[in-house]
């Protein structure tokens, strides 16, 4: 039996090594923060503090290795973005909004383009770098239980537990101290709450699904209603292998498809003006078989949470049921795979696709299946 070797990020963990190799690493020394906050310097002086912190804590010393490497990889990219995001204020202050958000892009594209990592590893990584901050600012938040859970859905919340407790002792700081306790807090909270470690789980599809679109929904309620039908949303980047997934498992269903749409209006996929009269005609061919309660398939590359959420929305509309089937293949196939299309998308427009990529979450719909070659 052939041996699989274990995912590593780098095996040289020296931080000269690690500037020499990625120029992400080295640009760290320039992005100056704000000393009330990060009294020990730049963001490059912080994450070498965070990796020591993060190596040092006991139950990061539990786990397997390769479960250290994706935490230590998510510790060296956690303030990769703040590089693009940091800004002087009028004030004197320094920060750095939405540098998570941009970090959690930035990694999944590194880690799908230029340092290939398996699938459920990358994403992972991503979910860490996303949600590094959460475990501080988490009752802040309009619904604490409700991002709690979504977060759940998305990362192991106990490894980014610890990832936010090598955050926070990785640097100079007057309130330490009260950070490390809101990080307490927020151990307990998903522990009560069944988040810790595992996705939280629901007594149904259907009962996840309405917790995630009420705002008053109490987390272990159970709906009575059942859906009228069911709509499968697929998801990919062009040329990933969408049609040939219908083809095989969906033959019978009827397919509205944007790609054919767009063939047959003339529309090219860089026509902004056009993409938005097929998406408007494919929502009213939509909305004829959620009347007849006809289940049906949805097939375009539905690539970003808001396209896939204004969708998902319309179908909840009818009460039909939403399956996300999401399909990967790496970035070699995929450019081969797009060149022997019918419609071939242009590279730039596939690149440009490929940056704003957010791999839909386990919370999104009724149902979300990967198939990743």
């Amino acid at each position: 039996m052939k041996e699989v070797s274990m995912w590593t990020f780098s095996e040289n963990k020296n931080w000269e090594e690690l500037e020499h190799r990625f120029d992400w690493v080295k640009r760290m020394q320039e992005v100056e923060q704000d000393a009330r906050y990060h009294a020990e310097g730049n963001v490059a002086i912080h994450t070498q503090m965070v990796l020591a912190a993060l190596q040092n804590e006991p139950d990061f010393k539990q786990l397997s290795p390769e479960d250290q490497e994706i935490l230590w990889a998510s510790a060296l990219l956690h303030d990769v973005e703040k590089y693009s995001t940091t800004v002087l204020e009028s004030d004197g202050s320094i920060t750095s909004k939405g540098h998570a958000r941009k970090g959690a892009q930035f990694a999944r594209q590194l880690l799908y383009l230029n340092e290939p990592a398996p699938f459920a590893i990358r994403e992972q990584i991503v979910g860490l770098v996303r949600h590094h901050g959460l475990p501080i600012w988490l009752f802040e938040k309009e619904d604490p239980l409700k991002a709690l859970v979504k977060a759940s859905m998305e990362v192991n919340l106990r490894w980014l537990s610890l990832l936010a407790r090598a955050d926070m002792k990785g640097r100079i700081c007057d309130d330490q101290e009260e950070m490390l306790y809101r990080i307490d807090c927020f151990d307990e909270f998903c522990k009560e709450h069944d988040c810790w470690g595992n996705a939280r789980q629901f007594e149904s599809d259907q009962a996840q699904m309405y917790y995630m679109q009420h705002d008053d929904a109490y987390l272990d309620y159970i709906p009575f209603e059942t859906p009228v039908a069911e709509v499968v949303l697929m998801s990919g980047l062009p040329g990933a292998g969408k049609d040939t997934h219908i083809r095989a498992h969906y033959r019978d269903w009827p397919v509205i498809s944007l790609d054919q749409i767009r063939t047959e209006r003339g529309v090219a996929p860089t026509d902004k003006a056009g993409n938005g009269r097929v998406i408007q005609e494919a929502k009213e061919q939509a909305r004829i078989y959620l009347r007849k309660q006809e289940s049906f398939v949805w097939n375009a590359t539905n690539t970003t949470s808001q396209m896939r959420s204004q969708l998902i929305d319309l179908f909840n509309t009818y009460k039909a049921k939403t399956s996300i089937v999401y399909i990967e293949v790496p970035y070699q196939h995929l450019q081969g795979q797009n060149k022997s299309r019918d419609a071939v998308v242009p590279i730039g427009v596939l690149n440009k696709l490929v940056r704003k990529l957010e791999v839909p979450a386990l919370w999104e719909a009724h149902k979300v299946a990967y198939h990743i070659k």
